[in-house]
């Protein structure tokens, strides 16, 4: 690559030298990511090293999954940049922990063909659930921003299968509770008992994180599209999601 005595890039060579195209580099320009750091007598756009510096930094953002709109406030505020990357940090951990475990099922169950006893078919259960587990879990993410899905991911630490199986046993009782319940008045004591239980339950999801509860809204909301697998057995029927939403809305539900 030739570059002239000022260590110029024109618009074709530095979209070259970064591996993007000429087009990328004229929208970063126009929205503000990217500017060139000179023009020519002609109009023509001019790169430097420096502007080198900051594209790799952006093509590494949004690899890691952060939205163009924000990787301008990333670059600028170091606090923020730090936060982003640890959040994709434990996102990447989670999805090698995912994989792990199932290479690991894999493993077993390559070596028990071979054992005496022969092929351990519990093993190969194991490595269809493990698959279903990830499957089951990236369906999700349709319904929730770049910025919320790394704060689930990061929540998933916390997730033992011992309390995922408390919460779902604790779900599965409070549907019952609701519509049991269906002929009270939503303002009432036991509504707005059954109304703080859904809350709590659904805080200890959310974290009380507003960007999260806005994607688990919209996949509810769209519930009658969820694929095939264990997620179709977690329904609740429209007169139990009414009174819980009648409840939230009356007056003892806030406080």
């Amino acid at each position: 690559m030739k570059t002239n005595t000022k260590g110029w890039y024109r618009a074709h060579e530095f979209a070259q030298l970064a591996g993007v195209t000429v087009r990328t580099l004229h929208y970063y320009d126009r929205i503000g990511l990217l500017k060139p750091g000179t023009r020519t007598a002609s109009g023509y756009r001019q790169y430097t090293e420096r502007d080198l510096a900051r594209l790799e930094q952006i093509v590494v953002l949004k690899f890691l999954g952060s939205p163009l709109k924000e990787i301008r406030d990333l670059l600028r505020d170091e606090t923020a940049l730090f936060d982003a990357l640890r959040r994709q940090r434990i996102v990447l951990a989670e999805k090698r922990r995912r994989l792990d475990r199932a290479i690991t099922a894999i493993e077993k169950a390559a070596r028990s063909i071979r054992s005496r006893r022969g092929p351990d078919w519990n093993l190969f259960t194991q490595i269809i659930k493990e698959i279903e587990m990830q499957t089951n879990s990236d369906w999700t993410k349709e319904y929730y921003s770049k910025e919320a899905q790394a704060k689930v991911e990061a929540r998933k630490h916390l997730w033992s299968p011992e309390l995922q199986e408390r919460v779902s046993k604790e779900w599965a009782q409070l549907f019952k509770d609701v519509e049991a319940a269906l002929g009270e008045d939503p303002a009432g004591e036991k509504a707005q008992a059954l109304a703080a239980r859904w809350k709590k339950l659904v805080g200890e999801f959310t974290g009380g994180d507003p960007e999260i509860q806005k994607g688990l809204n919209k996949m509810w909301s769209d519930r009658a599209n969820w694929p095939q697998g264990p997620q179709q057995n977690f329904q609740m029927k429209p007169e139990v999601q009414d009174f819980i939403m009648a409840a939230m809305k009356c007056k003892g539900a806030a406080r």
